[in-house]
């Protein structure tokens, strides 16, 4: 591989794609820490739910055909026979004639197919009068009605969701198959660089690609795995990578990608990925001197140094391989909006420009982002991103783009 010889991110891609092989590993955890992981089978109901026909109102169990044609000036009276207790199996069973006091959940009775609102009734010497008809079937759930014993509940590679833990209670689901959360190391290097809790000195920078990244990792499920800060120096970045790779599934490096005396990634990965850096240059804006290997079944990026340009390539050529381990599909949430100015690009390159939302008269109008790929505050500033292709020149004002949005 020549060193920062630029391919398109279609090319990088199929590069990509076509070295790392993924191995889905699963493991079986308690749904009460299940937020967020994805499920490696089908999860089937058990049971049904509700699992037995229930009342939805405070009122009264009785026939629904016993109410046709009521109305408060034409009341219909029924005898109170008994009252269903709430956890408990009804002990009464209702004939035509016949009412039971149920509360809301309570287990319809045999025999009764409505439930009357208490508000429509007035009890009085055992006695309860109807002031509204009901018909069968009315103020009560069926058994079965939300979710049938062997009804598919959640497909295979579904991430769960708050909602999706309360169906799995609700059928007494204890324990789910999910994927294993991967693990990402992370290497910042640079000789500025000092971390948060050290005090700043003119010269020095505080890093901040280990805490971007890592707040990207572990949203979209995996693991980040941090290290010391590495200085600029060959045997120590080496040493570093070494120790990590066997910890993680994937290693990122930020800063040290392009090509001055001082960036040392480059010549590190190349002595050791299996067959040498397989990618250094990516014709993308920002972000161009990202570089990819492999060391044996590791996957290795070379990530700039700039925090925009991390974060960006990180989107766009890690978090796709990462979340194709988690057995994640596709779930990046995308929006049209006019593009609210003309802006050109270079020939040649695929850019992303970050742009804030903003509704005006109706439309909903995508505004770039200024500032060059150092300013984290672009970022910050940012509702999300805009990709002009390789194959265009620029953007139009008023024509119509598609907007990725930031979770």
């Amino acid at each position: 591989m020549d060193f920062f010889n630029l391919i398109t991110s279609i090319e990088a891609h199929k590069i990509i794609q076509k070295k790392i092989g993924i191995y889905k590993a699963k493991e079986n955890i308690d749904v009460t820490e299940s937020l967020n992981r994805v499920l490696a089978e089908d999860v089937m109901a058990p049971e049904d739910l509700p699992a037995f026909t229930k009342s939805i109102m405070d009122g009264y169990a009785l026939q629904g055909q016993d109410t046709f044609g009521v109305s408060e000036e034409k009341p219909q009276s029924l005898e109170l026979i008994g009252k269903v207790e709430m956890g408990k199996e009804p002990t009464v069973t209702i004939e035509s004639g016949q009412a039971a006091n149920i509360s809301t959940g309570g287990m319809m009775p045999s025999g009764a197919n409505a439930v009357i609102m208490v508000e429509d009734t007035e009890l009085k010497d055992n006695r309860v009068k109807i002031y509204s008809s009901v018909s069968p079937g009315e103020n009560i759930i069926y058994k079965g009605s939300d979710i049938e014993a062997g009804q598919r509940v959640l497909p295979k590679n579904h991430q769960l969701r708050s909602q999706d833990i309360g169906a799995l209670a609700g059928l007494g689901i204890k324990q789910v198959e999910v994927y294993k959360k991967l693990k990402v190391g992370i290497i910042s290097t640079g000789d500025e660089l000092i971390r948060l809790d050290e005090k700043l000195k003119l010269g020095q920078t505080r890093d901040i690609n280990t805490y971007s990244l890592s707040s990207l990792i572990e949203q979209i499920g995996a693991v980040p795995v941090t290290t010391r800060i590495i200085k600029d120096d060959y045997q120590s970045l080496k040493a570093a990578i070494e120790k990590l790779r066997n910890e993680v599934d994937f290693i990122l490096i930020s800063g040290g990608s392009s090509v001055g005396t001082r960036d040392v990634t480059y010549e590190v990965l190349d002595e050791l990925g299996s067959n040498g850096v397989l990618i250094h240059g990516v014709a993308v804006k920002p972000g161009k001197p990202t570089i990819f290997t492999m060391l044996e079944d590791t996957p290795i990026y070379g990530l700039p140094g700039h925090p925009v340009s991390v974060m960006v390539i990180f989107k766009k050529f890690v978090a796709p391989y990462i979340e194709e381990g988690l057995g994640i599909i596709d779930d990046k949430i995308k929006v049209k909006a006019k593009f609210n100015q003309n802006l050109s690009s270079a020939p040649g390159r695929e850019d992303y420009l970050r742009v804030k939302l903003k509704e005006k008269d109706g439309n909903l109008l995508a505004i770039p982002v200024r500032g060059g790929s150092s300013l984290i505050m672009t970022m910050v500033e940012a509702d999300g991103l805009v990709k002009i292709p390789l194959s265009r020149e620029g953007l139009s004002v008023g024509e119509v783009v598609e907007v990725e949005l930031f979770k």
